[in-house]
């Protein structure tokens, strides 16, 4: 039986009730540009309706797990209302339910300067949740379905202390990431964060093991490590650069490889989406015939707050003149007003007006697409109004000169934008204020 998958059939209700989750989500996810300039990351709209830290919470409510700690500092108030409208449901008398928990400086004088100074200004909320034995410790900023009771099972069952789940990658994009090598025990053996040089694995030289930022602690080894780690003049605050590679040797470090077996969905989809262009990727990943993540599988549901809104309405079939999507996702709201969409992904409250051609672009809630504009490779951020006529995508060195250019030719738009060249053309031109 392969070892990621041997302790599936054990019964994990008491270890879940003893596993505390907490979430990371309070980084300024500066990656990710104009999207990130007024909101923190996983409160980045993704999908059509769903925000980025749904998929997480998902997880978490389909695992069984039903302590969870939302960490929130930048940027924290869309993100903090998100959560308030859509996962307050709990049973607080058994101390269940998703709890946000901003930064307080509850330790020192100092906000949260890395992931594990997160944990450690924390660690006296943890201690007081009964019965807390370990620890899963996750990002809010992924996107992908995974199964934490079969992670759970596997740590206890290996009498592990600490638990660190992986999954290969192609060489070239691990030095983002924290990569590692097992022994054939599962041990942890060396550990690097973001490496310039990735070590691909022994066995496929064009792959390497890369963390995910998820990880399970015993109770007790977190607290005594995050307090000694304070004594080192080297130490960065994060469990990547600092904890885990000091355990290593010290303390029995596993490593859960992430794959298909034993979790929702057909294959072991995984996405970091920190940047631009990995977030248009998953996106894109949505639009496939067959996709890689499944967001209509009922069996493991992404669940978020479902905001009441009327169907998708698409307007108009002239020659000349006709509101349609072909390789699309829509969604409610949205109103398809004699423009063209060709494999876009398109939000909730959109609208796209007459003889507008949308191609291979996301459109993020209330987006607006003037009449005439020509769009391709384009995310529109929300609330966005392009104004009629604007071609953006067709000439990317004349794009970079208003937007953001990805190095794979993705252009990003925002208000902010439109809003300088409209300036400078009232400017140059005050009778267009009063037309």
């Amino acid at each position: 039986m392969p070892k990621e998958n041997q302790y599936s059939h054990i019964s994990s209700n008491a270890r879940l009730r003893n596993t505390t989750a907490m979430i990371l989500a309070g980084g300024k996810g500066t990656r990710l540009k104009e999207l990130t300039s007024n909101i923190a990351k996983p409160a980045v709209s993704f999908g059509g309706k769903f925000k980025i830290i749904d998929f997480t919470l998902s997880n978490c409510i389909n695992s069984g797990i039903r302590r969870v700690g939302v960490l929130t500092q930048y940027m924290a108030h869309d993100l903090i209302s998100h959560i308030q409208s859509g996962w307050q449901s709990s049973y607080s008398a058994l101390g269940e339910g998703v709890y946000i928990i901003p930064a307080q400086q509850r330790v020192g004088e100092n906000w949260y300067r890395g992931t594990a100074d997160a944990l450690y200004q924390n660690l006296d909320l943890i201690k007081r949740v009964d019965h807390t034995e370990r620890v899963l410790i996750l990002g809010g900023d992924h996107i992908y379905k995974m199964d934490y009771s079969r992670m759970i099972n596997f740590h206890v069952e290996s009498g592990a202390d600490v638990t660190v789940a992986c999954i290969q990658k192609p060489i070239e994009q691990a030095s983002e990431f924290g990569v590692m090598g097992l022994n054939e025990d599962g041990d942890i053996i060396n550990f690097v964060e973001k490496p310039a040089n990735p070590t691909p694995m022994p066995n496929n030289k064009d792959k390497a093991l890369i963390s995910m930022g998820i990880y399970i602690f015993n109770v007790d080894v977190l607290d005594a490590e995050l307090r000694q780690a304070l004594d080192d003049p080297n130490y960065k605050h994060d469990f990547g650069h600092n904890i885990i590679p000091s355990l290593i040797g010290r303390k029995k470090v596993k490593g859960y490889v992430f794959t298909e077996r034993g979790h929702p969905g057909a294959n072991g989809y995984w996405r970091d989406v920190g940047h631009v262009d990995e977030y248009y990727a998953a996106t894109m990943d949505l639009l496939a015939p067959t996709p890689e993540l499944d967001l209509y599988d009922t069996s493991w549901p992404i669940m978020t707050n479902q905001v009441q809104r009327p169907g998708v309405k698409f307007l108009f079939n002239d020659p000349q003149r006709r509101g349609f999507a072909v390789d699309s996702v829509l969604c409610a709201g949205a109103i398809i007003s004699g423009g063209q969409v060709d494999h876009s992904l398109v939000s909730s409250d959109v609208r796209v007006e007459d003889f507008a051609e949308v191609k291979d672009s996301i459109l993020l809630p209330r987006a607006v697409v003037g009449s005439s504009c020509k769009l391709k490779k384009v995310i529109v951020a929300e609330g966005c109004v392009v104004p009629d006529g604007t071609v953006i995508g067709y000439d990317l060195e004349e794009d970079q000169k208003r937007y953001t250019v990805t190095e794979s030719g993705v252009v990003l738009v925002c208000s902010e934008m439109f809003e300088t060249s409209n300036t400078a053309s009232h400017q140059e031109n005050p009778e267009a204020i009063i037309s």
